[in-house]
Protein backbone atom coordinates (compact mmCIF):
# COMPACT_ATOMS: atom_id res chain seq x y z
CA UNK A 1 0.00 0.00 0.00
CA UNK A 2 1.59 3.42 -1.02
CA UNK A 3 1.44 5.67 1.84
CA UNK A 4 3.06 8.74 -0.12
CA UNK A 5 3.46 9.86 -3.50
CA UNK A 6 6.95 12.15 -4.10
CA UNK A 7 6.73 14.19 -7.24
CA UNK A 8 8.90 17.20 -8.95
CA UNK A 9 7.63 20.28 -10.18
CA UNK A 10 8.87 21.49 -13.59
CA UNK A 11 7.55 19.23 -16.45
CA UNK A 12 5.98 16.75 -13.95
CA UNK A 13 3.53 18.29 -12.42
CA UNK A 14 3.54 21.71 -13.73
CA UNK A 15 4.14 23.04 -17.03
CA UNK A 16 6.32 25.84 -16.43
CA UNK A 17 6.87 26.62 -20.66
CA UNK A 18 10.60 25.09 -20.29
CA UNK A 19 11.49 28.63 -18.76
CA UNK A 20 13.68 26.60 -16.00
CA UNK A 21 15.70 24.95 -19.50
CA UNK A 22 15.97 28.58 -20.65
CA UNK A 23 16.89 30.00 -18.15
CA UNK A 24 19.64 27.93 -16.53
CA UNK A 25 21.18 27.68 -20.65
CA UNK A 26 21.01 31.44 -20.39
CA UNK A 27 22.42 31.96 -17.31
CA UNK A 28 25.69 29.49 -17.68
CA UNK A 29 26.51 30.84 -21.29
CA UNK A 30 26.40 34.52 -20.00
CA UNK A 31 28.98 32.85 -16.84
CA UNK A 32 31.20 31.69 -19.68
CA UNK A 33 29.83 28.02 -21.00
CA UNK A 34 28.81 26.45 -23.76
CA UNK A 35 26.22 23.79 -22.70
CA UNK A 36 24.91 22.02 -25.27
CA UNK A 37 20.70 20.78 -25.06
CA UNK A 38 21.87 17.45 -23.43
CA UNK A 39 24.39 18.80 -21.19
CA UNK A 40 21.09 21.05 -19.69
CA UNK A 41 19.10 18.13 -19.83
CA UNK A 42 21.69 15.91 -18.04
CA UNK A 43 21.64 18.63 -15.38
CA UNK A 44 18.29 18.62 -14.78
CA UNK A 45 16.74 18.10 -11.54
CA UNK A 46 19.69 18.69 -9.89
CA UNK A 47 19.93 21.83 -7.58
CA UNK A 48 20.32 25.02 -10.39
CA UNK A 49 23.60 26.36 -8.78
CA UNK A 50 25.50 23.18 -8.59
CA UNK A 51 23.92 22.59 -12.49
CA UNK A 52 25.39 25.91 -13.00
CA UNK A 53 28.72 25.70 -11.65
CA UNK A 54 28.51 21.87 -13.52
CA UNK A 55 28.36 23.40 -17.20
CA UNK A 56 30.47 26.21 -16.80
CA UNK A 57 33.56 23.25 -15.31
CA UNK A 58 32.46 21.32 -18.52
CA UNK A 59 32.90 24.01 -20.62
CA UNK A 60 35.96 25.89 -19.67
CA UNK A 61 37.69 22.90 -18.00
CA UNK A 62 38.03 25.10 -15.10
CA UNK A 63 36.19 25.32 -12.06
CA UNK A 64 34.23 28.57 -11.51
CA UNK A 65 35.12 30.75 -8.39
CA UNK A 66 32.17 31.00 -5.58
CA UNK A 67 31.15 35.18 -6.08
CA UNK A 68 31.45 34.08 -10.06
CA UNK A 69 28.65 31.20 -9.87
CA UNK A 70 26.69 33.16 -6.88
CA UNK A 71 26.47 35.99 -10.16
CA UNK A 72 25.79 33.18 -12.36
CA UNK A 73 23.12 31.79 -10.02
CA UNK A 74 21.38 34.96 -9.25
CA UNK A 75 21.01 36.05 -13.12
CA UNK A 76 19.66 32.67 -13.15
CA UNK A 77 16.80 33.87 -10.70
CA UNK A 78 16.23 37.05 -11.93
CA UNK A 79 15.81 35.34 -15.92
CA UNK A 80 13.11 32.65 -14.62
CA UNK A 81 11.61 35.41 -12.37
CA UNK A 82 11.28 37.42 -15.92
CA UNK A 83 9.64 34.09 -17.96
CA UNK A 84 7.25 33.26 -15.25
CA UNK A 85 6.33 37.24 -15.15
CA UNK A 86 5.89 36.99 -19.17
CA UNK A 87 4.20 33.38 -18.87
CA UNK A 88 3.62 31.81 -15.70
CA UNK A 89 3.45 28.67 -15.37
CA UNK A 90 -0.27 26.39 -15.08
CA UNK A 91 -0.36 22.63 -13.57
CA UNK A 92 -0.32 19.96 -16.41
CA UNK A 93 -3.69 18.62 -17.44
CA UNK A 94 -5.10 16.12 -15.01
CA UNK A 95 -3.18 16.78 -12.32
CA UNK A 96 -5.10 18.56 -9.96
CA UNK A 97 -7.64 16.37 -9.70
CA UNK A 98 -5.10 13.10 -9.42
CA UNK A 99 -3.59 14.77 -7.19
CA UNK A 100 -7.02 15.34 -5.26
CA UNK A 101 -8.10 11.66 -5.88
CA UNK A 102 -5.01 10.52 -4.28
CA UNK A 103 -5.40 12.70 -0.80
CA UNK A 104 -8.86 11.39 -0.97
CA UNK A 105 -7.91 7.75 -0.84
CA UNK A 106 -5.24 8.88 2.15
CA UNK A 107 -2.33 8.87 0.00
CA UNK A 108 0.13 11.69 1.24
CA UNK A 109 0.93 14.08 -2.13
CA UNK A 110 4.01 15.88 -1.53
CA UNK A 111 6.35 17.82 -4.08
CA UNK A 112 10.07 17.60 -3.87
CA UNK A 113 12.34 19.66 -6.52
CA UNK A 114 15.51 21.41 -7.81
CA UNK A 115 14.26 24.69 -7.24
CA UNK A 116 15.61 26.83 -3.94
CA UNK A 117 12.70 28.05 -1.60
CA UNK A 118 12.85 31.73 -3.06
CA UNK A 119 11.61 30.39 -6.58
CA UNK A 120 9.00 28.28 -4.60
CA UNK A 121 7.26 30.54 -2.59
CA UNK A 122 6.76 32.62 -5.52
CA UNK A 123 5.31 29.74 -8.11
CA UNK A 124 3.58 27.45 -5.51
CA UNK A 125 0.80 30.92 -5.09
CA UNK A 126 0.96 31.59 -8.56
CA UNK A 127 -0.63 27.94 -9.00
CA UNK A 128 -2.97 28.28 -6.29
CA UNK A 129 -1.58 25.19 -4.55
CA UNK A 130 -1.18 25.24 -0.34
CA UNK A 131 -1.67 23.09 2.34
CA UNK A 132 -5.46 21.89 0.88
CA UNK A 133 -3.50 20.48 -2.11
CA UNK A 134 -0.31 19.57 -1.23
CA UNK A 135 0.93 17.37 2.38
CA UNK A 136 4.23 18.73 1.93
CA UNK A 137 6.84 20.56 -0.54
CA UNK A 138 10.67 20.14 -0.32
CA UNK A 139 13.13 22.32 -2.22
CA UNK A 140 16.88 21.57 -2.65
CA UNK A 141 17.62 24.09 -0.30
CA UNK A 142 16.27 22.28 2.32
CA UNK A 143 18.48 19.39 2.52
CA UNK A 144 22.50 18.75 2.62
CA UNK A 145 22.44 17.46 -1.43
CA UNK A 146 20.08 17.78 -3.80
CA UNK A 147 19.31 14.71 -6.24
CA UNK A 148 20.22 12.01 -7.14
CA UNK A 149 21.05 12.43 -3.61
CA UNK A 150 17.73 10.64 -1.61
CA UNK A 151 17.52 13.41 1.12
CA UNK A 152 14.62 15.22 -0.43
CA UNK A 153 12.58 12.36 -0.51
CA UNK A 154 13.59 11.67 2.96
CA UNK A 155 12.80 14.68 4.09
CA UNK A 156 9.23 14.26 2.48
CA UNK A 157 8.72 10.79 4.45
CA UNK A 158 9.72 13.59 7.56
CA UNK A 159 7.54 16.02 7.31
CA UNK A 160 4.45 13.62 6.42
CA UNK A 161 5.10 11.03 9.35
CA UNK A 162 5.79 8.59 6.54
CA UNK A 163 8.32 5.64 7.53
CA UNK A 164 8.71 2.85 5.41
CA UNK A 165 10.67 3.48 2.29
CA UNK A 166 8.47 0.24 0.78
CA UNK A 167 5.37 2.41 1.43
CA UNK A 168 6.62 5.56 -0.75
CA UNK A 169 6.71 6.27 -4.73
CA UNK A 170 8.86 8.97 -6.44
CA UNK A 171 8.41 9.87 -9.75
CA UNK A 172 9.53 12.65 -12.00
CA UNK A 173 10.42 13.34 -15.75
CA UNK A 174 14.15 13.47 -15.49
CA UNK A 175 16.96 10.81 -15.16
CA UNK A 176 17.82 12.72 -11.62
CA UNK A 177 14.53 11.85 -10.60
CA UNK A 178 14.76 8.48 -10.80
CA UNK A 179 18.24 7.79 -9.87
CA UNK A 180 17.11 9.66 -6.45
CA UNK A 181 13.91 6.98 -6.13
CA UNK A 182 16.24 4.41 -6.40
CA UNK A 183 18.98 5.80 -4.21
CA UNK A 184 15.71 6.24 -1.83
CA UNK A 185 14.81 2.75 -2.35
CA UNK A 186 11.51 3.74 -2.77
CA UNK A 187 8.99 0.83 -3.79
CA UNK A 188 7.68 2.50 -6.96
CA UNK A 189 9.91 4.58 -9.17
CA UNK A 190 7.85 6.17 -11.67
CA UNK A 191 9.30 7.87 -15.16
CA UNK A 192 6.59 10.18 -16.35
CA UNK A 193 7.07 11.33 -20.13
CA UNK A 194 5.63 14.99 -19.72
CA UNK A 195 9.33 16.44 -19.81
CA UNK A 196 12.00 16.31 -21.99
CA UNK A 197 13.03 12.88 -22.71
CA UNK A 198 10.95 10.19 -24.75
CA UNK A 199 10.04 6.93 -23.33
CA UNK A 200 13.53 5.43 -25.29
CA UNK A 201 15.22 8.30 -23.66
CA UNK A 202 13.86 7.93 -19.79
CA UNK A 203 13.68 4.55 -19.78
CA UNK A 204 17.44 3.70 -19.98
CA UNK A 205 17.45 4.85 -16.12
CA UNK A 206 16.45 2.09 -13.43
CA UNK A 207 12.81 2.25 -12.69
CA UNK A 208 9.54 0.33 -11.97
CA UNK A 209 7.24 1.96 -13.85
CA UNK A 210 6.79 4.45 -17.26
CA UNK A 211 3.81 6.38 -17.03
CA UNK A 212 2.11 9.67 -19.67
CA UNK A 213 1.55 11.85 -16.90
CA UNK A 214 1.07 12.06 -13.15
CA UNK A 215 -2.96 11.91 -14.09
CA UNK A 216 -1.92 8.70 -14.96
CA UNK A 217 -0.92 7.69 -11.09
CA UNK A 218 -4.14 7.05 -9.38
CA UNK A 219 -4.86 4.58 -12.30
CA UNK A 220 -1.42 3.08 -11.42
CA UNK A 221 -2.36 2.58 -7.90
CA UNK A 222 -5.92 1.48 -8.46
CA UNK A 223 -7.30 4.21 -6.60
CA UNK A 224 -9.87 7.34 -7.34
CA UNK A 225 -12.13 5.65 -9.81
CA UNK A 226 -15.03 7.23 -6.89
CA UNK A 227 -13.69 10.71 -6.79
CA UNK A 228 -15.19 13.44 -8.77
Amino acid sequence: MIELVVLDIANTTVDEHNAVYRALEEAVVAAGGSPTADDVQRWMGAHKREAIEGMVTESTGERPSEPAVDAAFADFHRRLDAAYAERPPVPLPGVPDALAKLRAEGIKVALNTGFDRTVIDTLLPTLGWDDSVLDAVVCVDDVAAGRPAPYMIFRAMERTGVTDVGAVLAAGDTVLDLRAGTNAGVAMVVGVLTGELTAAGLGTERHTHLVPSVADLPSLLGVGAHVE
